[in-house]
């Protein structure tokens, strides 16, 4: 039925198992997570302030026994507790094996998912053997965050486009060395097999829980009039996501040294994108870039 998902008895989205702990993740939308966490007898674990004063997190115990040192108070089943605009550290311990419900209105279980954490060594892979893009896929992430901050992107979008920015070239671990920093141009041959690492990465993430980066990566080098790869799509058949991380992409590279030129001015480079606006890159994600490098000074006002 469209709208409604069931969920079984051990079933979950993801899972993370740690010495003291087993975490899944049982649902995601409209900027929540929802997980359900096991912490074993004897662990010590802390809540501590954030950065984000509009977190919200709430836990909820289903079996067990946590002590709350710091308030001389035991929380056992049905008892429940949540935090907001936390001042300070506080502290818990498991006096039996503790099973609780824990939901939590921003994005953290990518921060500890083994599938993203093997997915972004491959990342790092990648940027050792292209010693020209070293981490060039972090600054495309803090581009892309920053572009969907001033489109005002809902919360999954948002999230989404965290994951899936940081990820957008690990397909390229399939790409010889050799190609990756050829100082001159590449063969009709040697670029085949370039177009083929966003297909390549979109396969190695599709089974992660974010249903949408696998497309994302998949048409991050799509451009507006049909003429990028790896399936020619234009428009609106590109996902806004894919159109973000196209113009920060397209951006880094631009202003990085490469193994064929030095790196342009950002003047240069934004000039470009809004030459080439409205024909390979979307208009509103250029001006959203050009806002923000100019918000942070790297570009002058005009």
């Amino acid at each position: 039925m469209d709208g409604l998902s069931i969920g079984r008895k051990q079933d979950s989205l993801d899972e993370v198992v740690q010495e003291s702990a087993k975490l899944s993740l049982l649902a995601r939308g409209s900027g929540i997570e929802v997980m359900k966490q096991v912490i074993y007898e004897g662990t010590v674990f802390y809540l501590y302030p954030g950065n984000n004063l509009e977190s919200f997190e709430f836990f909820y115990i289903l079996e067990g026994e946590l002590v709350c040192e710091d308030l001389s108070l035991s929380l056992k089943k049905d008892d429940y507790f949540y935090v907001k605009d936390l001042k300070d550290i506080v502290f818990f311990e498991a006096n039996s094996e503790v099973s609780m419900i824990w939901m939590i209105n921003e994005s953290v279980f990518h921060l500890i998912s083994q599938k993203v954490s093997k997915l972004l060594e491959v990342v790092s892979k990648v940027e050792e053997k292209d010693r020209y893009t070293f981490k060039h896929s972090v600054r495309v992430q803090n581009t892309s965050i920053k572009i969907g901050k001033k489109l005002n992107l809902l919360k999954d979008e948002l999230d989404t486009l965290i994951v899936a920015s940081v990820l957008h070239d690990v397909g390229k671990i399939n790409v010889p060395e050799e190609i990756l920093n050829k100082p001159g141009g590449l063969t009709d041959e040697e670029y085949a097999i370039i177009k083929k690492h966003p297909a390549d990465g979109a396969e190695m993430v599709k089974d992660t829980y974010y249903a949408d980066i696998s497309t994302i990566i998949h048409q991050h080098h799509e451009r507006l009039n049909g003429s990028g790869y790896p399936d020619g799509l234009a428009g609106e058949e590109i996902s806004i996501g894919a159109k973000i991380i196209g113009v920060s992409d397209s951006f880094d590279a631009m202003t990085d040294d490469r193994s064929y030129r030095n790196a342009y001015t950002p003047e240069y480079a934004m000039n470009e994108l809004k030459r080439l606006s409205g024909v390979l890159y979307d208009t509103e994600v250029v001006n959203a870039l050009e806002a923000v490098l100019i918000e942070e000074g790297i570009l002058n006002s005009k």
